[in-house]
């Protein structure tokens, strides 16, 4: 039973680091390895307004998702629509902007265990015998209602069409009307919502470090690479193979091995699908 409920929320928690860079990827194509960063970033932020400026929580919270969204805009409008189409420099931009914002945090003297946000809901619950805190549970229900909500927001909102559009055709897009530039801005800003409010989420169950968003970037990649590269559904699928895996890797060989399972994913999927579950892209037979 620890391992369905844990299981589970690992999973969830996985799919919501991953939800972000799925968007960014399957919408404008654009593999933003500040994903992680901006994950940081808006732990950073809701803490300086909670312990600095004395700012409501709820109020930091929605402080820091609305910076981490402008900051994910910023970032395409100022960097990445001058290198647009050029694959290698995308990542090694969005890579290097990481760093910048990463290596500031801990410069500027962010860094230790010290820095927590507090949990929406205190207690736990006992579920099939297994206690269950409610921060976890709250994870898992918000996270679940915002896939519904991605899917009804891309498919019945005007702007969601439009994304839906420029991911599956851009050059028919193009064609309609559709300012492939303006929804890139849109989809680094969502993404980066995303990313913010996963932490928001996941932070209050552990500490704020700079190391994590380097881990969260590299879970997400694993599931976007097991998923399919721009399949939205594909990545909340590898989620949870990849979730069980951690949790099973855990409980019988040691926690410290969790991130070798996502390596691990990565490596195999390259070797014998490269595209993944869901994905797109072209099989290597196909290519050859």
């Amino acid at each position: 039973m620890d391992i369905i409920i844990y299981g589970t929320i690992n999973s969830v928690a996985l799919a919501l680091y991953a939800l972000g860079f799925a968007l960014v990827y399957g919408i404008s194509r654009l593999p933003n390895f500040a994903h992680g960063a901006l994950y940081v970033l808006s732990g950073f932020v809701a803490w300086s307004a909670l312990n600095i400026l004395g700012i409501n929580y709820l109020l930091s919270i929605l402080l820091a998702i609305a910076v981490t969204a402008i900051v994910g805009s910023v970032i395409y409008q100022f960097f990445l629509i001058r290198i647009r189409g050029m694959e290698i420099s995308e990542i090694i931009a969005t890579y290097a902007i990481a760093l910048a914002i990463l290596e500031g945090l801990r410069w500027g003297g962010f860094k230790g265990m010290t820095y927590t946000l507090p949990p929406f809901i205190e207690g736990s619950a006992a579920i099939g015998g297994i206690s269950v805190d409610y921060q976890r549970l709250l994870t898992v229900g918000v996270g679940a209602a915002l896939v519904a909500f991605l899917w009804l927001f891309t498919h019945k909102t005007r702007i969601g069409l439009a994304l839906r559009g420029m991911a599956q055709d851009e050059r028919a897009a193009l064609m309609l009307g559709i300012d492939s530039d303006v929804m890139a801005v849109v989809a680094m800003g969502l993404g980066s919502s995303l990313a913010a409010l996963s932490a928001m989420l996941l932070l209050p169950l552990g500490n704020i470090v700079v190391e994590s968003g380097y881990n969260v970037l590299i879970l997400a990649i694993a599931v976007c690479i097991v998923g399919g590269l721009g399949s939205w559904a594909g990545a909340v699928l590898a989620a949870f193979i990849i979730g069980f895996a951690q949790i099973l890797t855990a409980v019988y060989l040691g926690s410290h091995y969790q991130m070798v399972v996502a390596l691990l994913a990565i490596i195999l999927t390259l070797i014998f699908k490269p595209s993944g579950i869901f994905g797109q892209q072209k099989e290597l037979e196909e290519r050859v």
